[in-house]
C-alpha cells in the first residue's frame, strides 16, 4: 500500500495540512517542524506526487532547458555539459526539476518549445545560446512566458529580456591586443556559426583590436566552422594554404581549438613556435592538451546558476526587473602562446 500526507503526519505527530506545507517549503513552517516531517518522510519511504501538486497550484517546478543543436552534437561540446551543471545546482536548491529539449534541428526544437509552453510542461525555459534572428526567442518573448538566455538577446527591440553573458566584445578585444603586444600582424580568427551572437561579439572585438592597431583586415584570415574538432580540423586546412600563413590565430572554443592543435601537429607545425593559439572557455581539455592552451575562462558554472537563479527569481515574482547579469571573464596564460621574433609582412 501507498504511503501517505496521513502517514507522514501520523509519524511525525503533526496535521497532514503542516506535512503539505513542508513538501511546499512555507516559511510559515519552522526549520525544526520541517526536520522533523522530512525525517518522517525519509523513514516511511514517501515521495510526493509532484504531478499531483502541478495540477493544484499550477506550477511544476520544472525548468525547459534548449540547447541550440541536437544532444548528439551539443554534448561534444564540454561547454553544455558544464553549464547544465550549473543550472542543475541551483535548480536542486529550490527542488526544481530539469526537461532537456531533445530535437534534432531547429524546427523541432521551435516545435518543442512550443509543446512546453502550451501543454504547462515547465514553469520557465533557459536558452543556452542567443541566435540572430531567434524564432524560438521571438516566440517565448510574443507569449511572455518566463526565460533567461545565456548570452545576450541580437534584436534591440526586445529590451526587457533577462539574459546572462560574458563581455565577449571585450574578451575577443582583449586576447588580440595581447597577440598584437607579443609582436603578431597576421593574426587569424577562427569563430563559430556566424549565426550565434556570441560569435558576432568576438568577431567585432578582434576586428576593432586590429583597427585601433592600424593593421587592415584580412578576410582569408575569418573563417567560421562548427564548434566541434573537426571545426577546428577544416579551419587549418583554409588557413594554412594561404600564401601568407597566420602567425596567430584566435579560436573561439577550446573543443575547435584542440582539433586545430592536431592538425596543425599532422602538419608539422609547432605551437607555440610556428604559430601561437588562445582560446575561450577553459574546459578541462584545455589544460590537458598539449602544450596546454592559453585561453579565456568564463565562468560556464557560473553562466548556468545565475541563469537559473534569474530565471527562478522571474517565476516567483513575476513583476520583478528585468536584469542583465554580466559575468566575469579571465585569461589563463599557459603554453601556446609566445613573442613573435621575426615579423612577417602584413596580408
Amino acid at each position: 500500500m501507498a504511503i501517505t500526507i496521513k502517514d507522514v503526519a501520523k509519524k511525525a505527530n503533526v496535521a497532514p495540512s503542516t506535512v503539505s506545507r513542508v513538501i511546499a517549503n512555507s516559511p510559515r513552517i519552522s526549520e525544526r517542524t520541517k526536520e522533523k516531517v522530512r525525517e518522517a518522510m525519509k523513514e516511511l519511504g514517501y515521495h510526493p506526487n509532484f504531478n499531483a501538486r502541478s495540477l493544484a497550484n499550477k506550477s511544476t517546478k520544472t525548468l525547459g532547458i534548449i540547447m541550440p543543436n541536437s544532444a548528439n552534437k551539443t554534448f561534444q561540446n564540454p561547454f553544455f555539459p558544464e553549464v547544465i551543471r550549473g543550472i542543475s545546482t541551483k535548480a536542486y536548491q529550490l527542488e526544481y526539476g530539469l526537461y532537456l529539449s531533445t530535437g534534432q534541428t531547429e524546427e523541432e526544437i521551435y516545435e518543442e518549445v512550443q509543446d512546453m509552453v502550451q501543454g504547462g510542461r515547465v514553469d520557465g525555459i533557459i536558452l543556452l545560446y542567443s541566435r540572430v534572428n531567434d524564432k524560438v526567442m521571438s516566440y517565448l518573448y510574443e507569449q511572455k512566458f518566463p526565460f533567461t538566455v545565456i548570452g545576450r538577446p541580437y534584436d534591440p527591440k526586445m529590451k526587457d529580456i533577462t539574459f546572462v553573458n560574458n563581455d565577449n566584445y571585450k574578451a575577443a578585444k582583449t586576447v588580440t591586443e595581447y597577440l598584437l603586444l607579443l609582436g603578431h600582424r597576421n593574426i587569424a580568427f577562427v569563430g563559430g556559426n556566424l549565426d550565434f551572437v556570441v560569435t558576432v561579439d568576438h568577431m567585432e572585438g578582434y576586428k576593432q583590436a586590429l583597427k585601433n592597431a592600424g593593421i587592415e583586415q584580412s578576410d582569408d584570415y575569418i573563417v567560421f566552422r562548427e564548434e566541434l574538432q573537426e571545426g577546428g580540423q577544416e579551419a587549418v586546412i583554409d588557413l594554412m594554404s594561404l600564401k601568407n600563413r597566420p602567425t596567430a590565430m584566435i579560436v573561439a572554443d577550446d573543443i575547435m581549438t584542440f582539433g586545430v592543435m592536431r592538425m596543425l601537429s599532422e602538419m608539422e607545425v609547432s605551437v607555440p613556435d610556428d604559430i601561437s593559439i588562445i582560446s575561450f572557455n577553459n574546459v578541462m581539455i584545455s589544460e590537458l592538451s598539449s602544450p596546454p592552451m592559453t585561453t579565456v575562462d568564463i565562468n560556464i558554472y557560473g553562466l548556468g546558476y545565475e541563469a537559473a537563479n534569474c530565471l527562478i527569481e522571474k517565476i516567483l515574482h513575476p513583476e520583478s526587473e528585468t536584469k542583465k547579469v554580466i559575468i566575469p571573464h579571465k585569461m589563463i596564460k599557459r603554453q601556446t602562446c609566445q613573442k613573435l621574433m621575426n615579423q612577417v609582412s602584413k596580408p
